[in-house]
């Protein structure tokens, strides 16, 4: 068989161009939205994918089964779920060492699970600035501070935080998630320059205004508002953000790190 015949063979199944190379990801709230396009995106370019989520519903193990449908080699790709709440760092450390020792590496690390609870300060509790800050940021610290073991071992590794473009732009009732996003994006910089001796490059990717769940229960008026913002009058699809992820987590961005890739439309231009 030529080799031209076998990159047919390859692209017909919608398989990687490195089929046996195994490579493993992990994403954080990857069972909906953003994350499941990222996790998606990572399965199609020949990842190993786990979901690692707080909970794992019908619609997610749906999902995890229509991408390992689609994998003719399961030892080397596939996508399988893990229930984590990141606000325990311990539950991370187990996590973690859990993939290690059942398929020996990590090389890509995706923080993306994140929460709201909007509301003005004067109204806004200390629960709820917990909340958020714990999930959004704690979290991402949680998770990263378990991962970077193993990979400062492999002395290779990829990890792209999750922000949101009102870390740069603030935004009226979203205090705690501002905030939490800011903190994400600082400390993205400050882990990328601690760790880029080992060979870990770490990124982040902040989303403007993306059709997700969360952004379809806008009232019409909260919608027009928000894209009368955006230059390109349109909102952003979970796939751009995977796009770009994608392009983070690849040897193409080998040489890319501590940055912040805003993917908004032009909205915070």
């Amino acid at each position: 068989m030529s080799a031209e015949q076998s990159r047919e063979i390859v692209n017909k199944f919608n398989q990687p161009a490195w089929p046996f190379q195994k490579m493993v990801a992990m994403v954080t709230g990857g069972g909906r939205g953003i994350g499941r396009a990222i996790v998606e995106e990572l399965f199609q370019k020949g990842y190993s994918v786990i979901i690692a989520d707080y909970s794992i519903d019908a619609a997610a193990e749906e999902f995890v089964a229509e991408l390992n449908k689609q994998s003719i080699t399961p030892e080397h790709r596939f996508v399988k779920c893990e229930k984590l709440d990141v606000t325990d760092g311990a539950a991370a450390v187990a996590l973690v060492e859990k993939i290690i020792a059942e398929h020996g590496q990590l090389d890509v690390l995706v923080n993306n699970a994140g929460v709201t609870k909007d509301g003005l300060l004067m109204r806004m509790s200390e629960a709820d600035w917990d909340f958020v800050i714990d999930t959004n940021l704690k979290g991402v610290y949680n998770v990263t501070k378990a991962a970077i073991r193993p990979m400062m071992s492999q002395k290779r590794g990829k990890i792209i935080n999750i922000a949101s473009v009102v870390a740069l732009t603030g935004n009226p009732g979203q205090a705690n998630y501002c905030a939490s996003k800011a903190g994400v994006i600082g400390f993205t910089k400050s882990i990328a320059k601690e760790i880029a001796v080992r060979g870990i490059t770490v990124n982040a990717v902040a989303p403007g205004f993306i059709e997700t769940d969360m952004t379809r229960k806008l009232s019409d008026t909260q919608r027009e508002a928000m894209l009368a913002l955006v230059p390109l009058k349109r909102a952003g699809q979970p796939e751009d953000i995977a796009r770009v992820v994608s392009f983070l987590a690849s040897p193409s961005a080998d040489y890319v790190t501590g940055q912040t890739l805003v993917v908004d439309g032009g909205m915070a231009m």
